[in-house]
């Protein structure tokens, strides 16, 4: 997904084509500001996604393989969910690295791998958000059932599935993806059917944003009145979580979703033509970037929030970093959790959001 282009309607990775121009019919269009401002944009935003997103994933990864003998189904979707999101921003230096060059020097074969595994972290995360969000209704709508299902076992295949499905959407990114040594080096996303030139804008839309965003929509709408209804004193609480989680995806993706939609229709928008290319690729930059940075709000939506989490995160940060003052924060949310514990007994139910 990592800069997204079209040149002659085609996606790729070249960043050094990124402010080309081409248009035989008439002068050059001058692009050399965007090509300053995404030389200096562009790494800064990938390191900085890069460093939060590798350490709150990482951290979340630690915690639960800490606890792996109290492993159920949501710390497995949550495991998976970390896993992809550090698959994810593990490819963001090679083109932090691409986009000040604008040459690709890691050779053909990380090329094809970076463009194959970044795509893989994208869409194994939105999967995992949305298989989450449905085991969250099994369990509240169809409570008496959900034990059924979801057990260890389950979660394992289940993961297996994802992640497969996440491979064989990203497949065409492994297999057309290559070094272009003829435009100076560049890592490209270069089928030669017009049907796979615009398979990543189509797959990214459907996949990555509306069927995600629908399911969302629709399962936490029927979520939201039963748990209202419910004697619980986090009821409240959850609610404003289950918002916050469908707002953020929209926010974070639907921009730069639109952008990439918008520039495969450039050439049935009014306006001038050289004008519109520039806004364009400023509007693909932009909201690509702000995009990416919702894999860093993942550990925080869906691990952070959680009271016994939050606890096991600070007592593996008070054994691996002893000379912090952890102590009153960890007897702080130890006697919060038993609180809480004390006041609802229909904790099943909204420990599924919070843990």
């Amino acid at each position: 997904m990592s800069g997204y282009e079209e040149s002659t309607n085609m996606v790729t990775f070249d960043y050094s084509q990124y402010y080309a121009y081409e248009d035989t019919s008439s002068a050059p269009c001058d692009l050399s500001n965007l090509e300053d401002f995404g030389k200096v944009f562009l790494p800064t935003v990938y390191v900085l996604v890069f460093i939060l997103g590798f350490l709150g994933n990482s951290l979340v990864v630690c915690v639960l393989v800490k606890h792996r003998n109290q492993t159920n189904l949501t710390d497995i979707c949550l495991f998976n969910l970390a896993l992809s999101d550090l698959l994810f921003v593990l490819t963001l230096p090679f083109y932090a690295h691409y986009s000040v060059v604008r040459k690709w020097t890691f050779g053909d074969f990380m090329c094809r791998f970076a463009s194959g595994s970044h795509n893989t972290g994208f869409y194994s995360s939105i999967f995992f958000m949305v298989v989450m969000t449905m085991d969250r209704y099994i369990v509240i709508i169809h409570t008496h059932k959900a034990a059924r299902y979801r057990t260890v076992r389950a979660g394992v295949a289940l993961s297996l599935i994802v992640w497969m499905l996440s491979l064989s959407v990203s497949l065409p990114d492994f297999i057309f993806t290559k070094v272009n040594e003829s435009e100076g080096s560049s890592c490209r996303y270069d089928p030669q059917s017009d049907a796979w030139k615009h398979y990543n804008i189509f797959t990214a839309n459907i996949l990555g944003l509306m069927i995600p965003l629908l399911v969302m929509v629709v399962c936490y709408s029927k979520i939201i009145p039963i748990l209202m209804k419910m004697r619980s004193t986090k009821k409240h609480r959850v609610v404003k979580l289950i918002i916050s989680i469908v707002v953020a995806f929209f926010i974070f993706w639907a921009p730069y979703n639109i952008s990439l939609f918008l520039r495969f229709l450039k050439t049935k928008l009014p306006g001038d033509e050289c004008t519109l290319e520039k806004n364009l690729r400023l509007s693909v930059t932009l909201t690509e970037t702000f995009a990416y940075t919702h894999c860093c709000l993942n550990p925080i939506i869906y691990a952070f929030v959680g009271q016994k989490f939050m606890r096991r995160v600070l007592q593996l940060l008070k054994e691996c970093v002893p000379w912090i003052p952890l102590s009153a924060t960890i007897d702080f949310s130890n006697s919060s959790l038993r609180k809480s514990s004390a006041a609802s007994r229909s904790s099943e139910v909204t420990s599924t959001f919070i843990k």
